[in-house]
Parts: C-alpha cells; structure tokens; sequence
C-alpha cells in the first residue's frame, strides 16, 4: 500500500511524477494546504484603533470602519519581510516592528461615507469581486414606535435614511447610491440584502418589497423590477386603469339617482387599491396553497372538507405572513422566508413559525411553499445543503467551503447531532432556521476545509451563555447573562444567539477562551498542525472577565487576525498567526 508522506518536498516531488485521478486535482493540490499553515503568532499587535470587517474572497483588501463608524478605512495585505545575518534566522526573535500593524498591511485609503446624522453599518458589507466593487451602507437611528402610514406593516421599526454606497474598491471612489426614506432593511451580518453576480436583492421589511437592482460594469445601481404589492411590471398600470374604470362607472349611476343623494354616494364609490386588495406576491402564495390543497382530493366532498380545514380555517394566519428574508438560487429564483410581525423584527427568530417559498421572477409564480419544520425540506437541505450556498463563479477555491451536502465529515457531525436530539421536529425546525443563507457569511479558507483539518468547534456545555451586544464600540460591546438570568433590554441594540461555537467558517463573534483552538489534520498521522489564541499570550489577568472573539482568515493564505474584545470598551486585542 502506497505510504503518503507529510513532508512538503516529497509532496512536490510526488505531484512531478504521479498523476491524480480524473477530476481530484484540486483536491490534491488543496492538501499542501496541510504543511502550509498559520504556525506563528505575534502577540498584541500595534493596530490602529478601528473596527476590523473582514478580508475581500479575493483577499486583495482588508476592509474596516473609524470606532466612530463614520470612515471607511482599507488596508491591502502584505507579508512580513526582514533581513537577518545568521545562518539559522528561524531560531531569531522576530523584529520589534513585526508588532506593528503596518508590517502586514498597507493602508490604501481612508474616506468618509456618512453624511449629517448616519453611521456606518458596521456589520454589512458585500463584496462584487468580478468588478471589484464593495457595497457599504449608512444609516440613521431605527423609530422603533414610527406609525405605519403609506401602507407600512404595524409594528416594523422605522429608519429616516438608509443609503446603499458603491464603491470601487481599488481607489475608494463612490460610483453609485441607494437610498431608502423611511424603511427599514436587516443591516445585521447582510440578512436583508443578497448580492448574486450583478443582480442584488434588498427586502423593505417595512414595506414588504424586494427590490431587484442590476449593478453594471460601470458601477451604476440599475432597477430591474420590486417584487412585493405587485409581481409583474404592468400590474401597476392594470390596477389604476381599471380603478378609473370603476370610478367613471360610479360617476355614471350617480347621475340616475336623486341629487340629495350624490355626495354621499360619491365619497363611497371612491376605489381604494391599496386597501382593496392583497399584495401581489401575497396572493401568489394563497393560490398556490389553495390549488394545493385541492388537488390532493379528487372527491368534491373530501377536497371541500380539506379546503375548510387546511386553508380557510388559517386564512388569516396566511394573510398576516410578511417577508422576513430573501436569497437567490439562480438569475430566475428566489428562495423566500416568511413569518409573523414578531419574528420579522425579533433578534431570535427561531421560536417563531416560519415558511419557505421558492419564487419563480419570469412567471411570477409560487413553485414551491413549505413550513420551517418540514421533514421533506429538511430531506431537500441535508442532501442538496450546497445549492442554497450561492458563491462566486470566478473563484474555485470559493467551492470548496464544507457543507454537510460535499464533505462526509460535515455530514456525520450533523446525524450524531441528529441523533442525540430529544425532539426531531425541534432539531429540524433547528437546521432549518438557517434557510436563507445570510450572503458571504463563510469564510472560504482552507484551514475550515473539513476534509482536511478538525478543531475544536464547541464550548461544554457549562460554558453556554448569552450575549447582548451593545452598539457603541468596536466589536459589540458584550453583556452577559446566564442562561435563564432575567434579561434586562434597555439599551440593549443586538441580541446575538447562544454561542456554543469556539470557532468555525461562519462570519460572527464568538465566545473567547484563555486556552488555544487547536487544528488537527483530518488525514493520517491525525498530527496537531497550529493553534490559534485569541488574546494576550500569557491569557487574562481576569479570569472572571468576559470575552468575545472575532477571527479573519485571509482566503488563501496562510495568515489570519484573531481581535478579542472584553466588556466596558477595553481596549481590543489583535494578534496576527502567520507562516513564517
């Protein structure tokens, strides 16, 4: 049997000689990755006081915010170089500049996005990486008791100024801008806007639109269609055309009846479309349900029974439905989640019910509807879990993130996950959550590769707890309670959910620990490979103080920051894990 060795040179000289099988090249190539990892780490580095977001997936740009939020601040990465006279450099210390910032990053520019009241979004940003285009936005303070007027949904917070910037990344230039008066968009980790290729979904939770937006080559927003009070472009058009229709009916038997009667009726006969009628992708889904439901039966007796008891017994429940969140499958389809009110605006959506459509954009259509603890979509999402993860097209090695649908690691994780739950239909409701992906969430670096590394990914079970962010720091400034602590929510602008994970693809902050993460090969010999600590080397002078940790991985490279964050606005702590 053929001994695969761990060494890098005899790899290279394998990779001259021998060929991989048919369609594995990359996959071979991939596993250099297993002696080419972050090994060294410099300790509380010199950093400049921002907010730190995330690398680009082409990892061309480190992007970050002011700690005030008002500037726009991007770095370009660069490695680490310095001379050394002894034969063995290796056994040196490094250079005292190695703790400082700017050894690693080269900052290109720093410009200001807000204007008058608005503060940069520190959790949103997508990246368009075929134009390199990054998509920031801005916004004002949320009104939480705004009253719903203009055919707003009761309920859904207000926010004055929402401005969507479009930036060329290379220079900083602003090429474009979105702005929505009055609305209200899930900013938070981008759950309310999806970027697929050129096309870009954003959902007015307050309006109940999902505005569809080409943004061309030459960095203009373009609107393509808004999917919402109407599904096809000339409803519009239909409705007010037969709106005047009703009204010169109207007009014409005013005329027949006696003049002491004509001003009431004249005030009565008035039509009022936007009251009168269900929304558009509403009754699409009402249509859907209802022909549904009468095709299960092919007796008139049983199908009428059906009917009564399936839909117009929960007529009102569906009806009440809004749109909590959108993504795209491909250019023609939408996958589509629906809630209640609460859940819409709620941080923790996941005790509330939920639904799932999938919305065909050319025909206007419902193609299918399922419920949020549904065993055939969850069937749907453990088989096919990668056609809901929509990447780049240009980059491979963004295809090779794990999912439990390519990786059998990722797979049997979650069925002994599946298997220990108490309560199947809660641990699919669980899984299921999730649906729609929040776009760009997963990091796309080899050292997630479940094919190729394990770490430790959870907390015991004594370390659970809650974590509110508060928004006026760098990272989220924590406040902990135990698990059923009485929650006390003034104040309180994130609530983040039950952190179990210590570190994974998936782009949140984290609980942080004094003891290092450690990244095992997958493969024989099972070798512990690095480690990665949040944190000052020698741990907390604290032991009692709570931390949140953030880890950015750069796509490709063997290079990550890890930024740990205590409570009361503590200065942060970043330390850089390199190859040396």
């Amino acid at each position: 049997m053929y001994y695969r060795r761990s060494n890098i040179a005899a790899r290279i000289f394998d990779r001259q000689i021998c060929t991989p099988a048919p369609g594995t090249s990359v996959h071979h190539a991939r596993r250099f990755y297993e002696n080419l990892v972050p090994s060294y780490t410099v300790y509380e580095v010199e950093f400049p006081d921002h907010s730190f977001r995330k690398f680009t997936d082409d990892g061309q740009y480190l992007v970050s915010f002011s700690r005030n939020h008002q500037e726009l601040i991007v770095y370009r990465p660069r490695w680490l170089s310095f001379s050394c006279n002894d034969e063995d450099c290796d056994k040196h210390d490094l250079p005292a500049k190695a703790r400082r910032f700017d050894s690693f990053f080269t900052q290109l520019y720093c410009i200001p996005l807000v204007s008058c009241n608005e503060l940069i979004c520190k959790d949103f940003f997508l990246y368009m990486e075929s134009n390199k285009f990054g998509l920031f936005a801005t916004s004002t303070a949320q009104i939480h008791d705004a009253p719903a007027v203009g055919g707003a949904v009761q309920g859904v917070p207000s926010i004055e100024k929402i401005t969507f910037h479009l930036l060329r990344m290379e220079d900083g230039e602003i090429l474009d801008k979105k702005i929505f008066s009055n609305d209200f968009v899930n900013l938070t980790h981008n759950m309310g806007v999806f970027l697929y290729d050129d096309l870009l979904a954003i959902v007015s939770l307050r309006y109940q639109t999902i505005h569809i937006l080409q943004i061309r080559d030459s960095g203009n927003f373009v609107h393509v269609r808004a999917i919402g009070e109407f599904c096809r472009e000339d409803d519009e058009l239909f409705l007010n055309s037969n709106a005047q229709g009703m009204q010169l009916s109207n007009k014409n038997k005013q005329h027949q009846v006696p003049e002491n009667h004509v001003e009431n009726h004249m005030h009565q006969g008035q039509p009022n479309v936007g009251n009168s009628f269900l929304s558009g992708i509403k009754q699409r889904l009402l249509s859907f349900i209802f022909q549904g439901l009468w095709n299960e039966e092919t007796d008139d007796t049983l199908r009428i029974q059906r009917l009564r008891n399936k839909f117009y017994f929960h007529f009102q429940d569906y009806v009440d439905l809004i749109i909590w969140k959108v993504q795209f499958l491909d250019r023609h389809h939408l996958l589509i989640k629906f809630g209640s009110v609460d859940g819409g605006v709620s941080r923790n959506a996941d005790h509330h019910p939920a639904f799932v459509a999938v919305y065909n954009m050319d025909t206007t259509e419902i193609v299918s509807f399922y419920q949020n603890s549904a065993d055939e979509l969850y069937l749907l999402f453990e088989k096919f879990g990668d056609h809901f993860h929509v990447t780049s097209r240009n980059l491979m090695y963004m295809n090779f993130i794990s999912s439990h649908s390519n990786n059998i690691h990722a797979l049997e994780q979650l069925r002994s996950i599946k298997d220990k739950a108490s309560n199947s239909s809660q641990f699919v409701k669980k899984m299921l959550a999730s649906l729609p992906f929040s776009c760009q969430s997963q990091s796309p670096s080899p050292y997630f590769d479940q094919s190729l590394f394990r770490f430790d990914d959870k907390v015991t079970p004594h370390a659970c707890f809650l974590v509110y962010f508060h928004c006026n720091d760098q990272m989220g400034l924590a406040m902990e309670k135990p698990i059923g602590h009485p929650l006390e929510t003034d104040h309180i602008n994130v609530v983040c959910l039950l952190l179990l994970e210590l570190i994974s693809a998936t782009d949140r902050h984290r609980q942080s620990t004094d003891h290092p993460i450690k990244f095992i090969l997958r493969n024989s010999p099972h070798t512990l490979k690095f480690k990665i600590k949040p944190g000052p080397e020698a741990g907390s002078m604290d032991g009692r103080a709570k931390k949140i940790s953030s880890f950015l991985f750069h796509p490709f490279l063997p290079f990550a920051l890890s930024i740990q964050q205590t409570l009361f606005l503590q200065p942060s702590v970043v330390n850089i894990h390199f190859r040396r």
